[in-house]
């Protein structure tokens, strides 16, 4: 009696040929998150035109007056100054190899309020360009100190990095109060410090859409920011610059620094939230999360001011303020997952 065939065993070879093909995805399905979350910063736009104590549809009073004097600059703001930001901290997060990294945790801020300071000490009534240029100059010298420590410097722990630069910031912000008490102008410094949109108007916000050149630049280079943020050897192999890659990222980020603090002020932590809130879903594609970056920044940024405008309304709350205790809690968030990754 003839045994029984053993039964076929499947190779990985037949199940490779027996497979279906996957289906490509279609470009609509690929662009639908993206359309829809630009139809939700719209909304949020429109919320944010139609907030605040005037009414704007009064058309019998001048209600009507303020949609062109301070809601449509004060919405463009937010969109510029929120995006910006966002992109600031990922460019420096890149460059660093550190997720804590931003202008606020690494001095750059308090550097550009120094180069601010001076400026109204050396010249009593400087024009809104030079402050920009000096704040800028400062916020790069600043940011490339910060940079040359992290060379010289071997720390063991990632965490290690954003303490480093808060004492770093907290160091020079120590000197421009010193400096702001000797010539009167403390309450000058705090303002300036104070982020808030509540003066934006008209005639006020204009130098802020030199950031939107800015971010046409980080779009056109992001492959090379990419590479450069997996290392230093790893450019160097495949044939980039490093040095000017990093230089020429420290100067963006100095440019939206200086020109955001001179126009806003200080924004804490919107560099820091944003990127992480978008690698944690998306991945570490700067190609593929720029748009993201600037979608996140912009509902962070609104959503805070939002907050700021109707909690004590017919009074504003500043939107650094909203921003640092939210930024403070996703910063500590963040500590924490870190310290459970590492233990595991």
């Amino acid at each position: 009696m003839a045994s029984p065939t053993p039964p076929r065993r499947v190779t990985n070879i037949d199940a490779l040929r027996h497979r279906r093909p996957e289906k490509p995805t279609s470009p609509v399905r690929k662009a639908w998150p993206l359309t829809v979350g630009i139809v939700l910063t719209l909304g949020l736009l429109a919320v944010s035109v139609f907030t605040g104590v005037a009414d704007i549809t009064d058309t019998v009073g001048r209600g009507h007056e303020f949609t062109w004097i301070t809601r449509i600059p004060r919405t463009s703001a937010l969109v510029l100054a929120g995006a910006s930001m966002a992109m600031a901290g990922l460019i420096m997060q890149l460059m660093t190899q550190n997720r804590f990294v931003e202008p606020t945790t690494v001095g750059t801020t308090e550097w550009a309020g120094l180069g601010l300071l001076l400026t109204y000490i050396v010249l009593p009534a400087p024009d809104i360009f030079t402050r920009m240029v000096v704040a800028i100059v400062f916020a790069f010298v600043g940011t490339l100190i910060f940079f040359a420590f992290l060379r010289r410097v071997t720390l063991k722990s990632s965490l290690i990095v954003p303490i480093v630069g808060i004492m770093f910031g907290a160091v020079i912000s120590a000197i421009s109060t010193f400096i702001a008490l000797q010539f009167d102008l403390l309450q000058t410094l705090g303002s300036w410090f104070a982020g808030r949109f509540t003066g934006v108007e008209v005639g006020r916000y204009e130098p802020l859409w030199i950031v939107l050149v800015v971010a046409v630049i980080v779009v056109v280079i992001a492959d090379r920011f990419t590479v450069a943020g997996l290392g230093k050897e790893v450019a160097t192999n495949v044939g980039l610059n490093y040095e000017r890659i990093v230089l020429l990222g420290v100067g963006l980020v100095a440019i939206v620094t200086g020109v955001v603090t001179v126009v806003i002020g200080a924004l804490p932590f919107l560099g820091l939230i944003v990127p992480n809130i978008v690698s944690l879903v998306r991945g570490d594609n700067l190609r593929t999360n720029i748009p993201w970056v600037f979608l996140t920044g912009i509902w962070v940024v609104t959503v805070c001011d939002l907050i700021g405008r109707v909690v004590i309304m017919p009074f504003e709350v500043p939107v650094s303020l909203v921003l640092g205790a939210v930024g403070a809690a996703v910063f500590i968030f963040l500590l924490l997952r870190t310290r459970r990754s590492d233990v595991r």
